[in-house]
């Protein structure tokens, strides 16, 4: 259903004007933390939210959600996307409350001089709640996560996505990311070696979480294969769940899964699609059923929490 929302809000758009982004955020509420109590950011009070619907031309009804947040700088960070649409669009969806409890394990575990690698979008948002530095502090934008029927539209989404984040990177910041990028397919052993070269040999952690493989998979797909799929999850029967989600993996040829509990009844599962891509650092760093991130050699383990793993990168 929401699909054919999409489909059909996008030639509707199409007539009207080719030439602009097929959606825009539209500002539904903004104001303090206090404003926004169900966010559960009452540690932080500091910040300004801003609730923003994501619409389409021609669709009654928004096909995401965002909360943003700003602190002194203007550029504001995406802290909860609620993607509505039934496609992947912009953001991959995650919990505001499993990024809380990482911001607030992060000050408790890690020295404040130390240096955080994490995907782009994680970086931000644990810049903003800790105030720790962060290798990447700009919005990247990669990779570029849309519909199939947008995909021509690249160009014109990519000019309104920087319009509206703001925080332009740097030609050095992008080809840091590509390199941390090409850290994470790499074997364990080499991945590692190249982690240690984009934080200058300093103390260094990374944090990844399970989204991050299918956002990779996006940008590196020669060297990762990766998909997922939401399950529902009904009366808490999470044996029958195991059982669809394996027969799933088996239909699809999929070699390997792990699943994250995006809500109380709604389960995402993610996918290894091939054998090698087992053997890369992001996935060998994650739970599925072909790994064990416990077992792993080249960074040492510090923080578990839902989707989120942190590691600590040892020194050569």
């Amino acid at each position: 259903m929401a699909g054919g929302l999409l489909a059909l809000g996008w030639l509707a758009f199409l007539w009207l004007d080719p030439g602009l982004a097929p959606y825009h955020y539209r500002l539904v509420s903004e104001g303090g933390v206090d404003k926004f109590g169900k966010l559960g950011l009452d540690a932080w009070p500091d910040l300004a939210i801003s609730q923003h619907e994501v619409q389409v031309e021609g669709v009654d009804q928004p096909v995401a959600v965002a909360y943003v947040a700003r602190r002194d700088n203007p550029a504001p960070v995406m802290l909860s996307w609620e993607n509505r649409s039934g496609e992947p669009l912009v953001f991959v969806d995650g919990k505001l409350s499993e990024l809380t409890a990482l911001a607030s394990a992060i000050t408790k575990h890690v020295p404040k001089d130390a240096a955080i690698l994490a995907w782009w979008d994680t970086s931000r948002q644990i810049k903003l709640l800790t105030g720790y530095e962060t290798v990447f502090l700009s919005h990247l934008g990669e990779p570029f996560i849309m519909p199939s029927l947008w995909r021509t539209k690249r160009g014109a989404i990519e000019k309104y996505e920087r319009s509206f984040w703001g925080a332009p990177a740097s030609a050095e910041e992008r080809q840091k990311f590509q390199r941390f990028a090409d850290a994470l397919v790499a074997d364990p052993k080499e991945g590692v070696a190249m982690l240690r070269e984009l934080t200058g040999g300093r103390e260094a952690y990374i944090a990844v979480h399970l989204s991050d493989l299918y956002k990779l998979g996006l940008m590196r797909p020669d060297r990762l294969g990766a998909a997922y799929k939401d399950f529902p999850l009904r009366g808490g029967d999470v044996h029958g769940l195991s059982g669809i989600v394996k027969r799933w993996q088996q239909d699809n040829n999929y070699v390997s899964y792990s699943v994250h509990g995006l809500a109380e009844n709604l389960v995402r599962a993610y996918f290894l699609t091939d054998a090698k891509s087992g053997n890369t650092l992001l996935a060998q760093m994650l739970p599925f059923t072909t790994t064990n991130p416990l077992e792993l050699q080249a960074v040492q383990l510090v923080y578990q929490q839902g989707g989120y793993w942190v590691y600590k990168i040892p020194p050569a």
